[in-house]
Parts: C-alpha cells; sequence; structure tokens
C-alpha cells in the first residue's frame, strides 16, 4: 500500500500542514472540524514557541510540493476523521509535526 502524500489531502488538510511547518514549534488553539476537516476560515489561533539557540525555521519539507505524510500527520488526520465534528482545543505541534492534541468532547 502506498502512502499518503501532501498531494493527495484536501485543501484545508494541506493548508494544516503547511501551518504545522512552518509553525516549527508551537501550539494550534481551536481548530473547528466539521465532518472531519480542519475549518480554516476563520483561521485558528496560532502560538509559536521560539526557542534560542534552536532551529526555529520551517521543516525542510515545507520547500517541497509533494512527500510522504509522517506517521504523526497520518495519526492526525485519522483523529480528525474519527472526531467527525467538533474542536481541537490544543493541537501542540513539536519540529513541524502534530505531537499532542486536547479535544473538547460533549458528554451527555
Amino acid at each position: 500500500m502506498q502512502e499518503p502524500t501532501k498531494s493527495s489531502l484536501s485543501r484545508p488538510r494541506a493548508w494544516l500542514i503547511e501551518r504545522m511547518q512552518s509553525l516549527r514549534f508551537g501550539t494550534i488553539e481551536g481548530l473547528v472540524v466539521c465532518g472531519g476537516e480542519p475549518v480554516i476560515d476563520p483561521p485558528p489561533r496560532i502560538v509559536r514557541d521560539v526557542k534560542f539557540g534552536g532551529e526555529n525555521g520551517p521543516r525542510p519539507e515545507a520547500k517541497l510540493n509533494d512527500f510522504a505524510l509522517k506517521e504523526q500527520v497520518r495519526d492526525l488526520l485519522d483523529q480528525m476523521d474519527a472526531l467527525g465534528n467538533g474542536i481541537i482545543g490544543c493541537l501542540e505541534v513539536k519540529h513541524g509535526l502534530p505531537f499532542r492534541m486536547e479535544v473538547e468532547e460533549v458528554t451527555r
């Protein structure tokens, strides 16, 4: 089975990958998910962590038009599919990749 690539993603999902790559370290907050897709208008709040003496630039893949998606990105997309409709309160990004997320759940 061939691994999914950036070019196989919807525009909102590709936008999210690009934001994580350019962010490098930080959080994406209040990301609305509708039908498993990130809602990018209005855009979520993005908070950058700046590491002094560290790498703060975008991931090397950010310059490429297409590339295979890393396991962490595939996991995030699977989680968004499973969520369907909801809000990712905080998506933590490390090295331009999703690290962990907090999901707001409705209890009944």
